[in-house]
């Protein structure tokens, strides 16, 4: 579907020569001489690189249409991830290199929201939060009450977060998918 520069909008992915890029930030300059133009702030939907770009006021580009499917995280099969579609119940299976660090957050039975280019699965909407188990800790040690003290614990994903001494291998904890940081004890 092709736009103009002057229809971008934040969260809008371009399918430009170079990749497919969402809009970060946009600002529409108008200098004293010359032609209008946009200034933007694109990221790279598939490696997260952040790039600025100078486009003419008006410019024609491809808007990409990324379809949002929700999906079910099954299991793992060797190294894929199998995911059934919530909707006409086919199955996906997806290497790990392209879920990216949402691999972490994922357990059998969880909902996450695909964003789909054409075939290819280009991001991955997860909850704010997930409640994971404990696989991994060691204990706290008795009488160490330095406020804020931390120490790794590998959850059952095999995601490493940093914890508060009183959580023990077992317990269930509420972690923050954007910045990875444990946020409560459940």
């Amino acid at each position: 579907m092709s736009i103009t520069t002057n229809d971008l909008k934040n969260g809008i992915t371009l399918d430009l020569p170079d990749g497919l890029f969402q809009v970060v930030e946009f600002q529409h300059v108008k200098p004293g001489k010359g032609g209008a133009f946009v200034r933007t702030t694109l990221r790279n939907v598939r490696t997260g690189a952040v790039l600025e770009r100078t486009f003419r006021a008006a410019e024609k580009v491809e808007q990409a249409v990324i379809d949002k499917r929700e999906m079910q995280f099954l299991y793992r099969d060797a190294d894929d991830y199998v995911f059934m579609d919530n909707t006409s119940y086919e199955q996906l299976h997806v290497p790990p290199a392209t879920l990216g660090p949402a691999a972490g957050y994922l357990v059998e039975g969880a909902s996450v929201i695909l964003q789909m280019h054409k075939d290819e699965i280009v991001g991955v909407d997860l909850p704010a939060a997930v409640e994971l188990a404990v696989a991994e800790t060691e204990p706290g040690i008795q009488g160490d009450r330095v406020s804020g003290a931390r120490k790794p614990a590998t959850l059952e994903t095999g995601l490493v977060v940093q914890v508060p001494l009183f959580v023990d291998t077992g317990d269930r904890i509420k972690v923050d998918t954007r910045s990875g940081e444990y946020l409560t004890r459940v």
